[in-house]
C-alpha cells in the first residue's frame, strides 16, 4: 500500500514524535523513507542592517554539518532494522517545499508531527501541518506532538 514515505523533520524533539510511526509503517509495508529537512529563506533585514557574510556562511556550514549528523544517526538506526531511508534537503517556504517534494518523489504518504501550537502562537507563526493538510494531494499522517 505504502511504498515510499516522506517524513519532514526540523531536528526538534517535537518533530521526532513521528519517527516511531514512520518506522512501524516502513517495516510493515517494506517502504522506503525519505527524510526531508527544509532550510527556510533568511529573515528580512531592516534597511540599514548589515550582515557579516563570512560569519553567516560559517554558521550555515556548521548547522548543515550538525543536521547531516542528526540524519545519519536516524538512517543508521533504521538500517540496522532493515529500513531503507535517505535524506533530501529543500530550500524555501516549508509548506511548499514539503508538497513539491511529495509530488516530485511520488511518495504514497506524508507523515509528520504537528508542533501543537494553538491560539496566538499558531496565528503568528502559522502551522506547517495545517498548511500541508490544506494543500496536499495524497494521504497525510499527522501526529500531534506536545513534547519539549
Amino acid at each position: 500500500m505504502y511504498k515510499k514515505l516522506l517524513v519532514p523533520l526540523d531536528a526538534s524533539q517535537r518533530a521526532e514524535a513521528i519517527l516511531p510511526h514512520a518506522e512501524s509503517l516502513a517495516k510493515s509495508f517494506d517502504a522506503k523513507v525519505i527524510l526531508l529537512f527544509v532550510e527556510e529563506p533568511p529573515m528580512m533585514l531592516e534597511h540599514d542592517e548589515v550582515v557579516d557574510q563570512e560569519k553567516l556562511a560559517k554558521h550555515m556550514a556548521l548547522k548543515r554539518k550538525e543536521i547531516q549528523s542528526y540524519f545519519d544517526a536516524i538512517i543508521e538506526r533504521w538500517r540496522a532494522k532493515g529500513i531503507t531511508a535517505e535524506v533530501l534537503y529543500g530550500h524555501g517556504p516549508v509548506v511548499n517545499t514539503i508538497i513539491d517534494t511529495a509530488q516530485r518523489e511520488q511518495v504514497d504518504l506524508v507523515a509528520m508531527a504537528s508542533h501543537g501550537r494553538s491560539g496566538l502562537s499558531r496565528a503568528f507563526y502559522g502551522s506547517v501541518a495545517a498548511g500541508v493538510l490544506h494543500q496536499i494531494d495524497r494521504p497525510l499522517l499527522l501526529i500531534r506532538s506536545l513534547g519539549a
